[in-house]
């Protein structure tokens, strides 16, 4: 199993466009042997520290292979939603790992 973690940034006043793209993209992890694990949007109350701007989302996401993830990525029916995602999201950073 092989996991992900997205620190998602998102252009300010588009949180609407973002929030209707996870809700087309989010449902085709399954097809794909994925599941999400974490979807969480962090509290400036509950950061100790921090050294760079808090993320608007933090996803933590499984696959059982990176190739399953390749093809989620891939997919036509989450591909046909891209431009939501380009019109609201600003950058995000990929972390890959596997559970020790």
């Amino acid at each position: 199993m092989i996991y992900y973690t997205q620190l998602i940034f998102i252009k300010p006043g588009c949180e609407q466009e973002f929030h209707a793209f996870e809700d087309k993209v989010l449902p085709l992890l399954k097809g794909h042997n994925g599941e999400l694990v974490y979807r969480l949007r962090p509290d400036k109350n509950a950061v100790i520290e921090a050294s760079q701007q808090l993320p608007y989302e933090i996803h933590l996401v499984t696959f059982g292979s990176k190739a399953d993830f390749e093809g989620y990525a891939r997919d036509p029916n989450r591909q046909a939603f891209m431009a939501m995602k380009n019109n609201s999201v600003e950058r995000i950073v990929l972390i890959e790992g596997v559970a020790l």
